[in-house]
């Protein structure tokens, strides 16, 4: 059962507007993410992968992350639209956070411009901004979007959205 879709005002985006399957856009926002009290990445050059009942993901490019910080995993996952994917452990001093990051290193053909690109859970890190809006994370623990004013839904992980 699909849920209502809530009206988006000026200036905002459904994600029940968003295609399916995801799709790949550049983005000229501006991307932070804060871990332990340091920025781990930042950039103006992001892409997003939008997907229907999905907030965006931001994808930030390799020379923009502090990339001594991750730490490549075993975990690798399949999707059937943006190919293989390799997830890396965050450590920043103290911290260590599990599968709080991941790439595409096998993109299928729509998706090879993320290849050296990296996502992270905002649900795992201090912080995520887009133009300095502070993001919530998408519920649930799979999945990564990042939520801002401009972006309305409801979003599938939500409570009350079983079975869509």
């Amino acid at each position: 059962m699909r849920p209502n879709p809530i009206p988006p005002q000026p200036g905002q985006e459904s994600v029940w507007d968003y295609p399916r399957p995801a799709r790949l856009e550049d983005s000229n926002k501006s991307i932070r993410v804060i871990c332990n009290g340091i920025v781990l990445a930042q950039t103006s050059k992001p892409k997003r992968v939008i997907e229907t009942s999905h907030p965006p993901v931001y994808y930030i490019p390799s020379e923009d992350i502090k990339l001594e910080h991750l730490i490549e995993t075993p975990k690798k996952t399949w999707c059937e639209w943006k190919g293989r994917c390799q997830y890396y452990d965050v450590s920043v001093g103290d911290k260590y956070i599990n599968h709080a990051a991941w790439r595409y290193f096998e993109p299928t053909p729509g998706f090879v411009s993320i290849q050296e690109y990296y996502a992270f859970y905002p649900s795992l890190m201090d912080a995520c901004y887009v133009n300095d809006q502070l993001v919530t994370p998408q519920p649930g623990d799979f999945y990564g979007g990042w939520i801002t004013s401009d972006i309305v839904g409801p979003f599938k992980g939500s409570p009350g959205t079983m079975g869509w």
